[in-house]
């Protein structure tokens, strides 16, 4: 893939922050500075990096999808009350195992209560 300016401020946008940003939130950290960027320059710059293996999508039913800097394997902790989403590494393989083992379902989410 081509060297893409945009994409590379989008990149850093993303790996900069301690947060898991929406695709809204790029583009609002980044708009003054490149009026010429558009939101639907974001999305399909956010979607070629996650396919590129450089940050990972977080889908979280009811919200729009964040963004992830941190691309090993790991689980997130989300706040019903604030929204806030955080990286846990807690033995998700390990949680992923119990789970596979002792239900007949294909699990892609779990919630820990």
């Amino acid at each position: 893939m081509r060297y893409s300016r945009q994409r590379e401020l989008v990149l850093r946008q993303v790996q900069k922050r301690g947060d898991h940003p929406t695709a809204d939130d790029i583009y609002l950290a980044l708009r003054d500075d490149c009026p010429n960027l558009s939101l639907g320059t974001v999305y399909r710059n956010l979607n070629n990096l996650v396919e590129m293996g450089m940050m990972r999508r977080v889908s979280i039913p009811g919200m729009a999808d964040c963004f992830d800097r941190t691309t090993e394997e790991h689980d997130h902790l989300y706040c019903t009350q604030c929204g806030k989403v955080e990286d846990v590494f807690l033995y998700s393989g390990l949680m992923r195992q119990i789970l596979d083992e002792r239900t007949d379902l294909q699990v892609s989410h779990y919630s820990l209560n």
